[in-house]
């Protein structure tokens, strides 16, 4: 179906826009896929702070000229849907889980910034903990060592009362 040249200006604009605003890019096949399991994945998506969009190749290869994901031009050919995110993991996480599920999803490739990666280097992407899992285990691991004196500084005063507890019981 042909676009008239005011929605492919309009639609140029949307990726070129859209490409100054996220840190990650993963480039999938999805031959064969429902409206149901597009939409499922979509949603999923959308949960996960990450968007899915079919493209047409031509545009986005215009609109990635200049940008700092220029080097995944080439992997838009055939039937390709593009996910995008803000967090550098999200979306590579959340298409992975989804092509466990559905064989009919293929990852080709992507990128994280200006590093190029091959579908290995957006699985071992995903296997990564995600931003707010990084933050969460900095904080645990600064919590940690102020509990531990906690616990170190109660421990002879809970001994002493042991103790004296223990020579009340006897009645001494």
């Amino acid at each position: 179906m042909a676009m008239s040249r005011a929605r492919k200006k309009t639609e140029f604009d949307a990726y070129k826009a859209g490409f100054a605003d996220i840190e990650t890019v993963v480039v999938t096949h999805y031959s064969g896929m429902s409206v149901a399991e597009m939409t499922n994945l979509r949603n999923k998506l959308r949960e996960g702070g990450a968007s899915f969009k079919v493209t047409k190749n031509s545009l986005v290869k215009r609109a990635l000229q200049g940008t700092q994901f220029e080097g995944v031009a080439d992997m838009f050919t055939g039937p390709v849907g593009m996910a995008t995110s803000q967090d550098p993991v999200a979306a590579a996480k959340i298409i992975h889980e989804f092509c466990k599920e559905n064989d009919k999803l293929k990852i080709v490739g992507g990128a994280m910034g200006a590093t190029i990666l091959d579908a290995k280097g957006v699985e071992a992407l995903a296997k990564m903990p995600s931003l707010d899992e990084l933050r969460g285990m900095l904080v645990g691991l600064l919590v940690t060592p102020a509990r531990q004196i906690a616990t170190i500084m109660q421990a002879p005063a809970s001994q002493m009362a042991r103790v004296i507890s223990a020579k009340a019981e006897k009645g001494e």
